[in-house]
């Protein structure tokens, strides 16, 4: 089988696509026991279900790769660690987001960080992480698996692969609907805002109308501003007082905007109880998640989930 080799790493393609996945099962181990540490339970984290983070999987193949050729210093091991490891997570980040309207990471609360994809502390552990791997975790890594017969590496790494695509391709997917649940949830919220608007228009038209009518009864009128159901139980209640004129007309758009409002609620509603296994992990295992456009909506979901979690 052919040898692929960079620097003194001379390793066939399915020894390089074990070392792949050793590292993404290395990476979930301590990022979850970190995680799960600070959070005082257990997070399964990252973007797949299953005990697998391809982001370290993939630093661990370039920390390899961008240090091979400074073996002999460990500042510059450290220094192209720091680099090549911000440069991948940056460029992961920007593509994750862009896919998903989401950050699975997000550094914007912490000092000297890059739009919240990159920040100064996370380059720095990078480096350090750059020279634990390559001087002290990977020499032992490496004499195991070069221990195994490829009769036996094979089927494993080809077993892995299949578990690997399988998890990826429904966190995937579990992903595109998140985004899609945010954009619809997003748009009930916009057209909730919009009716808000517009009963409020209403029942300035309707105190309007009946001003010197409240005004020979007596009586005081207040205009309630809080939610939708309290706009429209005032404007029913200005209506029912006084028929005739505009009101009429006011009324029938009035029942047709209530209408719309307990569908755009109910729709609402039940896109927040549309999560199954792999969303409502993929939203408690990843704490940091965050999303500048659809905010307010993520933070409604995230709820959603901890509420349907904690009533189990």
């Amino acid at each position: 089988m052919d040898i692929i080799g960079v620097g003194t790493y001379q390793y066939t393609i399915v020894q390089w696509v074990f070392f792949f996945y050793f590292y993404c099962l290395f990476g979930w181990v301590f990022e979850s026991t970190y995680v799960s540490m600070k959070k005082r339970r257990f997070v399964n984290r990252g973007f797949m279900r299953g005990p697998f983070l391809p982001l370290y999987g993939s630093g661990g193949i370039m920390m390899l790769l961008v240090s091979a050729p400074f073996q002999d210093n460990l500042l510059l091991v450290y220094i192209a660690g720091c680099i090549g490891a911000t440069a991948l997570e940056y460029i992961t980040g920007v593509i994750m987001e862009a896919l998903f309207k989401v950050r699975y990471w997000d550094y914007s609360n912490q000092p000297f960080n890059f739009q919240g994809h990159i920040c100064l502390g996370s380059s720095l552990a990078w480096g350090a992480l750059t020279v634990f791997m390559t001087q002290f975790l990977h020499k032992p890594v490496e004499q195991f698996v070069l221990s195994i017969p490829m009769e036996i590496l094979s089927p494993i790494t080809f077993l892995l692969t299949l578990i690997i695509v399988a998890d990826f391709s429904l966190s995937f997917k579990a992903a595109m609907d998140i985004r899609d649940i945010l954009i619809k949830m997003e748009k009930a919220k916009e057209e909730v805002e919009r009716m808000s608007k517009r009963l409020d228009v209403m029942i300035a038209i309707a105190n309007d109308e009946m001003e010197n009518w409240k005004q020979e009864q007596g009586e005081k009128w207040d205009v309630l501003k809080m939610d939708m159901e309290d706009r429209f139980e005032n404007l029913k209640e200005a209506i029912s007082e006084r028929q005739g004129g505009r009101l009429e007309n006011i009324k029938e758009e009035m029942l047709e905007l209530r209408e719309k409002y307990h569908i755009n609620k109910e729709m609402t509603h039940q896109l927040k109880s549309f999560i199954d296994f792999y969303k409502r992990d993929m939203l408690l295992g990843n704490p940091m998640m965050a999303s500048r456009k659809f905010k307010e909506a993520l933070e409604e979901l995230k709820e959603a989930v901890s509420e349907k979690k904690n009533k189990k």
